[in-house]
């Protein structure tokens, strides 16, 4: 029987758990991972949908993996293996036009002219514009955010910090941050843009779970956040295929992490996290196990992590207040669907290879956005959908048997809480809205449909742990982006208790299977750990 007393526990055996649990383990520390569910990987996973059919049932495209996660973890040599997808991005419109982004920015450039000979100078010159700037946030993706309550020597160190990032900015620069930090993507579009086909294509690559329509202010910082590096060569803007759907990703950290010394346990849920006097010791396991440690890791969002995790007594009123006033309330579902046939896309290329045909992002106008949004927020489901569709079989043949497909479609807008009914009401009409939308740009899809899988917002939060359905662990809006995050003057991953820290996507750098906030939390835990021992 495993010894009950560690160094460090983490809660929550998802992707950002287990890369901090490889750090802590490296480092000498005796490191446990307790999963709830019966298999690793959070939101990260590959779960069989039907007999010999399988689906990254959650996440479902690699984009911006951290490099330097990839190769500490050293995942290539554990088997992780992704394709680059190629578009990065494939849009189909009601006219049976299917418009690509290629990562290649001239054959983007070039098959934009097509639509809009205009636009596509402009495109030319604002994606070069956009990924520069991209540059300048890259670096505080590995590290925790400015310290804006830093004191003395501290906040002088903070200053270098952030001015050795930045310091070879312009002006103009400055200025082009300022408006993609603060201003709204339809704004930017349509001061940018005439063609509503170009613009629906910005659409299509930003304001994925934000629970935001294009025209809010600081939508249009997905601009920049989707061009930050992923994949194992860090690439600007990078998409990929996982081999074996994403849970690939989350079973080669999972084989890093028990190389580096970790123990990993599933169907191990956590009860509660056990503090004394501001001062965590350890957690208690849903059978009234307890395990003992100085330092605990919570995977979960914050909200799961001191309102239902902790007791009301064990924290400071005023930061319970501000976790409470975190904004959640996450606008997505997600269908995963067995095909007996690969869907059809009208208007796709005769000569499109399986990669051009595993992707078809069905976009809603900027004012059709609008309007779903608009009905979403006051609890309705809109008859509109904004459908995301990747037939990652078409790339991966392990995923399916001969002669049959999986596809996945996320889907946005739609609201956590209903205005009327329940989840358990609205899921199957809501797999037969989505189904009957991708119909009209792929009629065989409907007649070919073996099995499917509908995750409404509520099964995000049963089954993965996504307090209120949302993704990210917290809205990416920017009063909950860097130092904002998870709430003011608590953004570096510790928290009021001493030892407790976060590793999950509701603090910096936030959501996206990137391994990121994981990596951060647990060098934060190291350095704190190294000041305690001088």
């Amino acid at each position: 029987m495993s010894e009950t007393r560690y160094d460090a526990i983490v809660v929550g055996g998802g992707h950002n758990g287990l890369t901090a649990s490889f750090y802590l383990a490296r480092a000498g520390m005796k490191t446990l991972v307790l999963e709830r569910r019966d298999l690793l990987g959070g939101a990260c996973v590959t779960e069989e949908i039907a007999p010999g059919c399988r689906a990254s049932t959650a996440s479902y495209i690699a984009s911006m993996l951290r490099p330097e996660v990839i190769r500490d973890l050293d995942l290539e040599r554990h088997g992780l293996r992704m394709v680059p997808c190629e578009p990065g991005l494939q849009a189909a419109f009601e006219d049976g036009t299917v418009l690509p982004w290629w990562t290649d920015h001239e054959r983007t450039v070039a098959e934009w002219a097509l639509v809009n000979a205009a636009d596509a100078r402009r495109f030319d010159r604002i994606d070069r514009r956009l990924k520069e700037l991209a540059r300048y946030l890259q670096p505080f993706f590995l590290e925790p955010p400015p310290d804006v309550h830093a004191r003395g020597w501290a906040k002088m160190k903070e200053g270098r910090r952030v001015y050795g990032r930045v310091k070879k900015i312009r002006g103009d620069e400055i200025t082009d941050l300022v408006e993609f930090l603060t201003g709204s993507l339809g704004d930017f579009l349509d001061r940018h843009f005439e063609s509503e086909t170009i613009k629906r294509m910005f659409l299509a690559n930003n304001v994925y779970g934000m629970h935001a329509p294009p025209y809010r202010p600081g939508t249009a910082i997905g601009l920049l956040f989707h061009l930050l590096t992923g994949g194992d060569d860090d690439v600007q803007g990078w998409f990929g295929h996982v081999i074996g759907g994403m849970g690939s990703i989350t079973q080669t950290m999972a084989a890093a992490a028990l190389e580096a010394g970790a123990e990993l346990r599933v169907d191990a849920p956590v009860a509660r996290i056990l503090t004394t006097d501001e001062r965590v010791h350890g957690v208690v396991l849903q059978d009234g196990t307890e395990l003992s440690s100085r330092v605990v890791l919570s995977n979960a969002d914050p909200k799961r992590t001191f309102l239902t995790l902790m007791e009301p007594t064990d924290l400071p009123d005023g930061f319970r207040g501000s976790v409470e006033a975190i904004k959640m309330d996450g606008p997505c579902a997600k269908l995963n669907v067995v095909l007996t046939e690969a869907p059809r896309w009208n208007g796709m290329p005769a000569d499109a290879d399986l990669n051009r045909r595993s992707f078809a992002t069905l976009v809603p106008t900027l004012e059709g956005a609008e309007r779903m949004y608009d009905i979403a927020k006051w609890g309705d489901i809109p008859e509109e959908l904004w459908v995301d569709c990747v037939v990652a079989s078409n790339v991966d043949p392990t995923l399916a048997p001969a002669g049959k497909h999986v596809m996945t479609c996320f889907v946005q807008y739609v609201p956590y809480r209903l205005r009327t009914g329940t989840w358990d009401d609205h899921r199957e009409p809501l797999g037969k809205r989505v189904i009957d939308i991708v119909g009209r740009y792929a009629p065989n899809v409907p007649g070919s449909i073996e099995a499917m899988q509908v995750l409404t917002p509520l099964d995000l939060e049963r089954t993965f742990g996504l307090t209120e359905g949302n993704i990210f662990h917290g809205d990416l809006n920017i009063q909950q982006l860097f130092f904002m995050r998870p709430v003011p003057g608590w953004s570096a991953y510790r928290t009021p208790i001493e030892g407790l820290y976060l590793c999950g996507a509701g603090v910096h750098p936030g959501g996206g299977v990137t391994g990121a906030p994981g990596y951060n939390a647990a060098h934060q835990v190291l350095r704190d750990r190294g000041r305690a021992r001088r």
